[in-house]
This record gives structure tokens, sequence and C-alpha cells, in this order.
């Protein structure tokens, strides 16, 4: 006898299947959202990263991380860091879709709700590479402040064309944008930045000021340009800071090293000095922290949007391995402890996927003041609640596949990637704290009670758990006085609106699992413990990926 064994019994990979016309939830939620929205470009982006080509590219650029390249072999200094060709390839991609640039150049009547379903999509495919991406996003509208650069600039940061070169904006037909706001003895509070912003000279793209200091964390440092925070003689400042200057010689931004992180292995996060770095205000002296923030709640957008992708990408490898797979004589997916958790997953999953598309349609609304409140309420809420929910949620999935799941080789090994992808979303543009604290900051930014009021309205009546939290919350909303519960609110308020959207978006079987558990206390301390009476098969159904 030659062979030990004969392999069997081991699922065919998720591969080769439209990601768009496979997700219903997002599906609904697009229709509830934005029911004139044109979803040809999202059906064919869904076609495009869901091929076994395109996983192969996610794969190989989380394989070969990048690689940085402080000097040439003739000792000059480059500073450039070095990506596998796969990574090219998905950026290409992912710009090519217009993620980064569709609600400022394009024609859409719903530009964020469309970006964002896109930007869910990606992240399945590959969430790495979207860091460069998703700043790109939230910076464009920025350089607005200073009209000069914007005018050079804003064009080509919307263009669909990847350019990896290092050179003249001049000379690209696309360009990328980046950020570096936090330092080492700060982290979330820039106010303790010590980089130094001297006055020097004027140009055509107005004040120009030298840059001393340091970057903790400055992602994606091969972008055209960044936004940076530095001490000015009026105080913090924004800056514009690009790599190349305008003479076509390199900005003196020195890359120190780059991070070796748990997970976001395809993109390159850096530590970085500059000696005397060539800027240009961006608005006015002193005016830093309010445009920070005010890009700070597009890319916490695209956390809880991000943290939502991946939730999907993990449950639907988990639904198609539990399909295939057989365990004590049946599917596994026909075993009753593996359909309570599959099912609670997709409640999750689904809910997500609600909240984070409803926050895509306050963006496109801001002429409505109460979309207004409400991208200030849920911007937060959505952040703290959906990217806290991840790692549990990537937990779990992954021990839908045993053994199996740990190990990063094969289709099933995404799933290892994704667990270490998890935490990012819920520490990047601030953590947990950071996020319950904002909260309470947008409470007196205007009627809340009356906002949240309005929006849980349309689904009154529709279950008991929800009415009764819909009722507390205007007395707790207006006695919130101790910093000590504002996670526990920020939590209830992200509770009920899923609930609220998903009662006007998704089955009775979903609703009532969902209410039941989460708002009325029929649920236990980890997934899977989803009351008897559940429907599970109705929920399992809608979730399949196939």
């Amino acid at each position: 006898m030659n062979s030990t064994h004969e392999v069997f019994n081991q699922p065919e990979p998720l591969v080769g299947y439209n990601l768009f016309e496979t997700n219903r939830p997002l599906r609904d939620a697009l229709k509830f959202n934005a029911p004139q929205l044109q979803v040809a470009q999202l059906q064919e982006l869904g076609a495009t990263i869901g091929s076994a080509e395109m996983q192969a590219h996610a794969r190989l650029a989380n394989t070969h991380p990048p690689e940085l390249h402080t000097h040439d072999r003739f000792g000059r200094r480059i500073d450039e860091v070095e990506f596998h060709p796969s990574y090219h390839a998905l950026m290409a991609a992912a710009v090519g879709a217009g993620l980064h640039g569709t609600p400022w150049t394009g024609t859409s009547a719903s530009p964020h709700v469309l970006r964002a379903a896109g930007f869910m999509l990606f992240t399945e495919l590959e969430p790495s590479i979207l860091c460069p991406v998703s700043m790109t996003y939230a910076a464009t509208p920025a350089l607005r402040s200073n009209a000069a650069v914007y005018a050079d600039w804003g064009p080509k940061l919307g263009s669909l064309w990847y350019d990896p070169a290092l050179a003249s904006f001049k000379d690209k037909p696309g360009l990328t944008m980046g950020m570096g706001m936090t330092e080492k003895q700060g982290g979330s509070d820039v106010r303790a930045n010590t980089t130094q912003a001297v006055r020097d000279g004027s140009d055509a793209w107005g004040e120009r000021y030298a840059i001393t200091g340091h970057k903790w964390f400055f992602s994606a440092p091969m972008c055209d340009a960044f936004l940076v925070l530095a001490q000015a003689p009026a105080g913090l400042s924004c800056f514009f800071l690009p790599r190349v200057l305008p003479d076509g010689s390199r900005n003196a931004i020195h890359i120190q090293r780059l991070k070796d992180k748990l997970g976001n292995k395809a993109n390159a996060s850096s530590e970085v000095e500059f000696h005397g770095a060539s800027a240009w205000l961006v608005g006015e002296e002193g005016r830093g922290i309010p445009q920070i923030l005010e890009m700070g709640t597009m890319t916490r957008l695209d956390c809880a949007l991000g943290t939502s992708g991946l939730m999907r990408q993990a449950l639907g490898i988990a639904l198609n391995h539990a399909s295939q797979r057989m365990a004590f004589g049946k599917p596994l997916i026909e075993q009753p402890l593996m359909k309570n958790v599959l099912a609670d997953l997709a409640l999750e999953s689904e809910a997500s996927t609600a909240l984070a598309i409803r926050l895509a349609r306050a963006f496109d609304r801001q002429a409505d003041e109460h979309e207004r409140l409400m991208a200030r309420l849920l911007t937060p809420v959505a952040k703290f609640w959906i990217c806290k929910r991840g790692s549990h949620f990537a937990q779990e999935a992954m021990e839908c596949l045993g053994g199996n799941g740990y190990v990063e080789e094969g289709g099933e090994g995404i799933m290892a990637r994704i667990y270490r992808e998890m935490p990012l979303n819920s520490i990047w543009e601030g953590a947990g704290n950071i996020m319950a604290l904002d909260l309470l900051r947008g409470l007196r930014k205007g009627d809340a009670v009356a906002a949240l009021a309005k929006e849980l309205a349309p689904a009154r009546g529709q279950h008991a758990a929800l009415d009764r939290l819909a009722d507390a919350l205007p007395a707790r909303i207006e006695a919130m006085a101790s910093e000590a519960e504002a996670r526990r609110l920020a939590q209830d308020v992200a509770l009920a609106v899923q609930a609220a959207l998903l009662a006007q978006t998704a089955p009775p079987a979903v609703v009532g699992a969902f209410c039941a558990s989460r708002l009325g206390g029929d649920w236990g301390n980890a997934f899977g413990t989803l009351g008897a009476g559940t429907d599970f098969d109705s929920i399992i159904e809608r979730a399949q990926p196939r």
C-alpha cells in the first residue's frame, strides 16, 4: 500500500462568485438608503474581486510585505518602500473603482453610499491597501482650504488612474494622499505634538513652512502627499506636505522604519522624521484640530464599513465550510448548535451592514439638518460598536472551521488573516474611549433626543424590546453626566438604530431574532446562544454567499 489515506470531506474554497449579487443584506440596505442608486458598477466590482485572480493578488500582497530601502547602493538617501506587484494590482483595482474619489468627482445622486458599498465589498478581498484609499477620500475635501493646492491636486486625486511612481504631481495621471497626525508622546492627544512649523516664505501655493519633527504612525508613506499636524506660531495647524517638491526634488521626509504589525501586512505603516521638510498651510494657523476632526469623521466611516466587510467575508467563509463539511453523519450546517452560531453571526453581520450604509447616507444629505446631526451622532456610535464586535466575530467564525481556520494556508487560511486584521479598525482613528467621548460631545451639538426619536419612529411597534429601549434613551441622554457610562450609551444607541433599520429592511425572522437577543435579553454571553424558537434556517439562507 503506497498511500496512507484518501483526501476527502474537504470543502472547496469560496472563490469565483459575485460578492455583490450574493449579498442580500447589502442590496437591501442600498434599496432603503439610496433607492435610485444605479448598481451596475457594484455588480462589476463584485465579480472582479470574487475572482481567483484577485484573491491570489490578495494572498501574495500579504505573503510578501513591503520592504523599506532608506538608501541606494551608492549611499544616497532615497526613503522608498518597495511593494510586491500584487499590491499595485490591488491598488489599481480599488482606485479604478473610484473608492477614493467617487463622492468628489462622480455624478451619482448618492455618491457616498455608492462608494461605501464598493469600499465594503473590496474589504472582503483585501483591506490593507484601502488605508491610502481611505486617507485620499478624507483628505481631498480638506485641501479646498488651500485653493491653489487644490486646483493643482484635486482633479488628479479623483482620477481613476493609479500610478505608483515617486514623481512630481505634474507627471502623474493620478495621485494619492496620506496623513501624519500622531506622535510617540501623544497618540490620540494630538495637542501634545511637538513637531514645529517655521515660516519659510510664500509662493504659488501660499504660505510655505519648514517642518521639523516626527510622526509615530505614518501609514502609506509612498503616497504622493500628506496632511500633517505641526505647531505653528498660532498653534497646532494643518499642512500639505508633498513627497516630491514642485521643482522635482524629494522632500526631506526620512522613513526610520516600517511597523511590524499584528495584521494589515500588505500596507506599509512607518515612523518618519521631517528635517526642514517643505509644507504649505491648509486653512488657518491654529485651526488644525477642527480640520483633523472633519477628516477623521470620514475615515471613521471607513472603519465601520471595513469591519462590516470583514464580518461579511468571515461569515461567507464559515457558511461555505459548514455547507460542505460532513460531521457526525450529516453536513455541519445541519447540526443544531452550528445553526445557532451561524445564524447569530449572520444577524451581527447584517446589523453592521445596515448601520454602516445608513451612516453613509447621512454623508450624502448634509443639507438636511436631521442628517447632519445623525452623521455627528452615528459616526462615533458606528465606529465604536461595529469595530468592537469585529474581533469577537472573527474568532467565532474561525472556530466554525476548527483547526483549518487557524492555519494560514489555502482558501480557508484567509480566516486567520481576517482575525489578525479585525482589531485595527477599532484602534485606528480613535479607540473605543475616544469614540464614546466623541458621542458625548455630539449630544451637545443639537437636539439629539429629537433626532434619535425621529430615527427610531418608523420601527415603533415592531418589537416590544425595541420600544422599551427607545422609551428609555431620552432620559438617559438628558441625564448623561458621567463619562464612565458613555460606552454603554454608545452601545445602546447603536443597537437601537440597528434594530430600527432591520425592522425596515430585513425579513421578520432577522428582526425578531435580533431584537429578542440583543435588546430583549434572550441571549448568552457568546455567539450561538440564540433562543430555541429562532428561525435559524431562514436567517442562514438569507446570508449564504452563493
